[in-house]
């Protein structure tokens, strides 16, 4: 089960690098495509920083075995990310390509809830 859950988190994290750090150099106008809701510059980097502060909190603590309690937090953090994610996406009419980010919302909650015993021995 370790095993499995470190693919998890080594895939999310990727994938948090990458959308966060795209977030965060990209211009707005790429960012925001026709039939999409309009988001303020702001607060796309402000997600953008979250994600990749999130995608470290999968990694680093388990890398460098200090403070392990940090993943379920930072897996938590994500969750709410992604949930603002879905709800997003279904209210700009695409229910389809919602359920992209509610499987990757549902794969930070069971990475939360699988370390979550590490919480307690902070």
């Amino acid at each position: 089960m370790n095993i499995a859950l470190w693919i998890i988190q080594g895939l999310l994290a990727a994938l948090f690098l990458f959308a966060g750090g795209m977030k965060l150099v990209l211009p707005l106008e790429q960012m925001t495509a026709p039939g999409q809701i309009a988001l303020p510059l702001w607060f796309l980097r402000f997600i953008g920083i979250c994600e990749i502060l999130g995608a470290l909190g999968l990694i680093l603590p388990g890398v460098f075995r200090i403070r392990k309690g940090l993943t379920p937090l930072a897996a938590c953090g994500l969750v709410v990310v992604m949930i603002g994610a879905v709800a997003v996406t279904l209210i700009g009419g695409m229910a389809l390509v919602a359920l992209i980010p509610l499987v990757v919302g549902s794969l930070a909650a069971f990475v939360a809830y699988s370390r979550w015993p590490q919480l307690k021995k902070m």
